[in-house]
């Protein structure tokens, strides 16, 4: 079936490129600079995407790296005064339990 619609196209293709049809060549011809010029825009907006999404993926790798960075120091920190606080510590887990107690009840 391809083969027979291939040569059925070939075969118009032939017959229209013996006619003379100035107005289609013409009609034809514009429809190919429109074309090659929306593809030429085209592949420009695709790069400009393209740089775009690189450099947006290398900002937020950094940010995400900075974020990584000072969780460990206020991580670091925390342990830090848990240590140096231990019955402060305690107590603050005490009552931190006492609230999630106190609302898981409520629900």
């Amino acid at each position: 079936m391809a083969s027979a619609t291939s040569t059925n196209s070939q075969a118009n293709s032939k017959a229209n490129s013996g006619l003379n049809s100035p107005v289609t060549a013409k009609a034809s011809e514009a429809a190919h600079h429109a074309v090659d010029a929306v593809a030429a825009k085209a592949a420009t907006a695709e790069d400009s995407l393209r740089k775009t999404a690189a450099s947006s993926q290398e900002t937020l790798a950094h940010k995400q790296e900075e974020i990584k960075q000072q969780l460990h120091s206020s991580y670091s920190k925390t342990r830090e005064l848990a240590a140096q606080n231990p019955l402060a510590t305690a107590g603050i887990a005490f009552a931190a339990g006492m609230l999630v107690t106190a609302l898981l009840r409520r629900r």
